[in-house]
C-alpha cells in the first residue's frame, strides 16, 4: 500500500533524507520513530506530496506521490502534527469545507459520523479558535477521516490530549486496522507500543531499524534479563544471584526487586528460583524482562554507537 523506495531529499547542501526505502501492507498500523531532526516530517510531507525527493520514488495505492499527487490524495487522510484550522470557522462549516473540497456527496452523513467517531458533536457550533488543544486535535482527526481514507498519515495524533482522550483516540486508531493502512509519528513510546504492530526507527536520515518491537528486541539484546521480586532483599541475595551459574550482572531497583542479567543462550530461572527459595528468601516473582521500546530506540539512535554498528547489530 505504501512503497519508498531510496528516498533522498537535500535542503541546499544538507540532506535530510539518505536512500530511506521501506513498504507497508494493506491494514498495517506503522510506528515512525526518531529523534528531532531525523527525517520524519520530511518523509511525511513526501507521501503526502507536499514537497518532491530530490531523488528515488515513494508510491501509495500504487500511484506515484510525484506525478500522480492527485490520485494519492484522493486516497490519504493527512494529519500534521500543528493541525491548520480556520479560527473564525465553526467546527461543522470547517468540516462541510473540506467534505466539499473533497467532493462527498452525503455531506451531512459523513460530517455526523467523524463527529460521532472523535467525540466533538458538542463544539459542532463553536469557532475552531476557541477550542483546546485536545479538541483541535480532534477536529483534525475527523477532517483526515471524512473521505474514508485507503491511508492515514498521522503526525503526533495524540498530543495535548487529556489521559481519557488519549486512550479514546489510541482505541480509535487500533479499531481502524484492517480498515485503513496507518502510519503514525510519535514521540510516545509507550504508545507506539500499544498501537502499532511494526515500527520503523529513523536516524540522520537513514531506516536504522525496522520490524515488531518483539523482534527488535531478540536482534538487540545482548543478554537474558528476568525481573525477580522478594518479600525483602538484602546483600546476601544480592550475592547468592550473582553466583549462579552464567548471571552476569545483579541489579537491585528497590527493596524487593531485581534486575538479572543472564547469558543470552542460557535459561537460567529455575535456578534463579532455586537460589532465592533455598536461601530462605520467600520468592514473589520471577517473570522475563524485555527491552522496552525507549531502551531499543535509545540503542539505536545514539550518535556514539555509529550507524555502520546499528545496522550490524540490527543484522545480526
Amino acid at each position: 500500500m505504501i512503497q519508498a523506495q531510496n528516498l533522498t531529499k537535500f535542503y541546499g547542501t544538507k540532506a535530510a533524507l539518505r536512500d530511506v526505502s521501506f513498504e507497508i501492507e494493506r491494514g498495517e498500523i506503522v510506528g515512525f520513530l526518531g529523534p528531532n531532526g531525523a527525517g520524519k516530517t520530511t518523509t511525511m510531507r513526501i507521501l503526502t506530496g507536499f514537497i518532491p525527493p530530490t531523488g528515488g520514488s515513494a508510491r501509495i495505492a500504487g500511484f506515484d506521490c510525484l506525478t500522480e499527487s492527485l490520485e494519492v490524495r484522493k486516497r490519504i487522510g493527512y494529519m500534521p502534527e500543528t493541525v491548520p484550522l480556520y479560527p473564525e470557522m465553526a467546527v461543522w462549516d470547517y468540516l462541510e469545507f473540506f467534505a466539499k473540497v473533497r467532493g462527498l456527496d452525503d455531506r451531512d452523513r459523513a460530517i455526523a459520523r467523524v463527529m460521532d467517531t472523535c467525540g466533538i458533536a458538542e463544539v459542532a457550533h463553536r469557532p475552531t479558535g476557541e477550542l483546546s488543544k485536545g479538541y483541535r486535535q480532534r477536529v483534525g482527526l475527523a477532517q483526515a477521516l471524512l473521505h474514508e481514507p485507503e491511508v492515514l498519515i498521522l503526525d503526533e495524533p495524540t498530543i495535548g490530549l487529556d489521559p481519557k482522550q488519549v486512550v479514546q483516540v489510541r482505541e480509535l486508531i487500533k479499531s481502524l486496522a484492517g480498515q485503513a493502512t496507518i502510519i503514525l509519528s510519535s514521540h510516545i513510546l509507550p504508545e507506539v507500543s500499544q498501537i502499532c504492530q511494526r515500527v520503523l526507527i529513523i536516524h540522520e536520515g537513514r531506516i536504522v531499524a525496522e520490524d515488531t518491537p518483539a523482534s527488535l528486541t531478540r536482534h538487540i539484546q545482548q543478554a537474558q534479563r528476568v525481573l525477580l521480586r522478594v518479600s525483602q532483599a538484602s546483600e546476601a541475595l544480592t550475592e547468592r544471584l550473582r553466583a549462579v551459574p552464567d548471571v552476569l550482572s545483579v541489579t537491585q531497583r528497590d527493596e524487593t526487586t531485581y534486575a538479572v542479567e543472564c547469558a543470552l543462550d542460557a535459561d537460567r530461572r529455575a535456578a534463579l528460583a532455586a537460589a532465592v527459595v533455598q536461601g530462605g528468601w520467600e520468592l514473589l516473582e520471577l517473570r522475563p524482562l524485555d527491552m522496552t521500546l525507549e531502551e531499543i530506540f535509545l540503542r539505536l539512535t545514539q550518535s556514539s554507537l555509529g550507524l555502520t554498528t546499528t545496522e550490524e547489530e540490527v543484522a545480526a
